[in-house]
């Protein structure tokens, strides 16, 4: 992976392929490359380049890249990807796209082959000579091995189907052949893939996501799995897995161009940071009016459901009415916020949640009935692991709701109902916007379905007026704690020499101190963990010496005290402990903290939204200290579409 484009049509070709490509960057991506059919040669070109997308446009022919608005009488055919690694190291030779071994065929592909080390033996053996350490590259040379076996005249789009049907994994394929100078290919399975189409239905677009291709359509076809699309100047063509001809079921999208605009930060992390109030904002509009009305939570799937034919999206009210469990799944952050989110819907809505590494979920045989309810949490939408998850679980009869910031997506696709998390565009590779996002949304979740318990539960409704109202306060709160970051630069200059760090809390928080340990790991490559402070003395406790920052969560309420003993614990072996509070610390405790950041007084149930900044702003401004590439950090990508 990660990110896929093409393009046929009039347009200046390497310009609109190099700024497609720019609509994908925030995913995280180690090199990059396009390949485009050479008229005057009748050859395929290409172009690579290691490290940044610039690079790449620095390498392409000046005389090409200069013309931005032209137009031109012969039809323009080429294909872009940015590359983050999963066979082999960022090298030009690893750089996608990768060619067939006579060159007529060329191709991009996300996903991961599983079965690549077999055809790639297989190939070998047949005198094929492979230049990188991709599994990509074996798909490319079997096409041309498939070829071979085939009739002389056999339609291109048959031999992909044909090659397809040998490959084991995931893939999302968009394929130029030689021999079609005026022909686009692709198909997909189990990795996401979209094609826009022009005005007149002779000018395409190929991409992994809608934002490479809606500055220039806002008509679309999303394939789907097995589904493989020929694009030429007559039209679109799509077929299913056994080459059957399907009507394209073509969709108008709403969504805008991607606008990647810092507005005057030094990185979008600290821009993201900054949002967040109005994300909070966003995200309660028009669903918590007011502290006496009822949550209003509306299915945002913006589309008739496949899996429900024709009938109408199932509403929200429906899927929670007799829930007796819910299971939560997600990876990394969106993972994080589910076990936030555990504590608050046990709590309140008093039903057993469930929260599961998607990964692991996936692999696992889970008791499911039609009455669970899987709520699958996923920034991109896209996230392969998490997808999977969700096939299993509609396959076991429960019900699924999909929580993302792309109501747009596949995940969107497969699941009863949606609930859009209303982040907005976040470029950074590290979440933190849509962290906070996802706990609102989950937060609304747990009291929509709390109001639509039967029989009620007067005990807990009784909390709501008081808990809305928090909720309402909780953006001025998060303003006026991102008024002074002072305190931040300060800490981050003192413990960013540190190799190692521990965050610690309990109950609500512990998830967070789990999410701060992430970030932190994520952006300045410091070994962080986080941890319950009921396991300190289960072992990481072994780690504690003067040489060890501990962070601790002290987030008023009913595990305020138990806390305040495991900080003494950990300055007891002369560790340096940090107090994260929106409590006054008791008289006494003042040796115990090196330092005190402390935020405004909440609700302990919302903690988590005001708790999760002071975290973000640490890691941000650690990681910017230490000179790190804070958007872009190595080896990580922003919508993981591969296992």
């Amino acid at each position: 992976m990660c990110g896929i484009v093409g393009y046929l049509g009039k347009k200046a070709l390497l310009p609109l392929l190099v700024q497609s490509l720019r609509q994908l960057e925030y995913r995280g991506y180690d090199s990059a490359g396009l390949s485009w059919f050479d008229s005057q040669s009748n050859q395929l070109k290409t172009v690579k380049a290691t490290g940044k997308l610039q690079n790449l446009a620095n390498a392409l022919p000046p005389e090409l890249m200069q013309e931005t608005d032209a137009t031109h009488p012969a039809y323009q055919l080429g294909i872009g990807h940015i590359r983050w690694a999963t066979h082999g190291t960022p090298t030009l030779d690893n750089a996608h796209p990768h060619h067939s071994q006579n060159g007529e065929i060329v191709l991009v592909h996300n996903g991961i082959i599983e079965n690549f080390a077999t055809l790639k033996q297989d190939l070998q053996g047949k005198g094929y000579v492979f230049r990188s350490e991709t599994d990509t590259e074996s798909i490319v040379h079997l096409l041309e091995e498939t070829m071979k076996q085939t009739a002389e005249n056999t339609p291109f789009i048959d031999i992909l189907r044909q090659t397809k049907q040998q490959l084991t994994g995931a893939y999302a394929l968009t394929v130029m052949h030689q021999g079609s100078p005026e022909r686009l290919f692709a198909t997909r399975q189990q990795a996401p893939l979209v094609v826009g189409i022009g005005l007149n239905n002779d000018e395409f677009w190929v991409a992994s996501d809608v934002v490479a291709l809606v500055a220039y359509t806002n008509k679309v076809l999303y394939l789907e799995d097995g589904q493989l699309v020929e694009l030429s100047p007559e039209g679109l063509k799509l077929f299913d897995a056994d080459g059957q001809a399907l009507s394209p079921r073509v969709e108008t999208i709403v969504t805008g161009p991607l606008t990647i605009d810092k507005k005057g930060y030094k990185h979008f992390m600290l821009k993201e940071i900054y949002e967040q109030p109005d994300v909070v904002r966003n995200a309660l509009s028009g669903r918590l009016s007011a502290v006496d009305a009822p949550i209003a939570l509306e299915n945002d799937a913006p589309y008739r459901s496949k899996q429900h034919g024709d009938s109408l999206p199932k509403t929200l009210d429906a899927l929670v009415a007799d829930v007796d469990r819910l299971v939560i799944i997600g990876c990394g952050t969106s993972y994080n916020a589910g076990l936030v989110a555990k504590y608050f819907i046990e709590q309140l809505v008093r039903v057993s949640v469930e929260v599961e590494a998607a990964g692991e979920y996936r692999y696992r045989q889970p008791v499911l009935t039609p009455k669970t309810l899987v709520v699958a949490i996923s920034q991109s939408g896209e996230t392969a692991d998490t997808l999977e998850a969700i096939r299993q679980a509609k396959t076991s009869g429960a019900r699924t709701i999909a929580l993302t910031n792309r109501p747009d997506s596949s995940m969107a696709r497969e699941v009863d109902a949606v609930i859009d998390v209303r982040a907005g565009v976040e470029v950074s590779v590290c979440a933190t916007k849509s962290f906070v996002a996802q706990l609102v949304a989950l937060q609304l979740l747990g009291i929509f379905m709390l109001e639509q318990r039967t029989p009620a539960l007067p005990a807990q409704l009784a909390l709501l007026p008081s808990l809305k109202q928090a909720l309402l306060r909780i953006p001025v709160q998060m303003e006026a704690m991102l008024s002074d970051v002072d305190t931040y630069h300060k800490l981050a200059k003192k413990y960013a020499a540190y190799p190692s760090f521990l965050f610690v809390a309990r109950g609500i928080n512990f998830p967070v101190a789990m999410e701060g340990a992430l970030k932190l790991k994520e952006i300045s490559y410091i070994h962080a963990e986080g941890y319950s402070g009921a396991e300190l003395k289960h072992g990481p406790i072994a780690l504690l010496d003067e040489k060890m920052p501990v962070l601790t969560l002290l987030a008023g309420g009913s595990v305020f005290d138990k806390m305040l003993s495991n900080c003494q614990e950990a300055r007891a072996r002369e560790a340096q402990v940090i107090a994260l509070t929106n409590e006054p610390i008791p008289d006494g405790y003042a040796d115990t903290f090196m330092d005190v950041i402390t935020y405004p007084a909440c609700d302990e149930l919302l903690s988590p939204l005001l708790s999760a900044i002071p975290l973000q702003l640490l890691s941000y401004y650690i990681a910017e200290h230490l000179g790190k590439d804070v958007d872009q950090p190595r080896n990580l990508a922003k919508s993981v579409t591969v296992e």
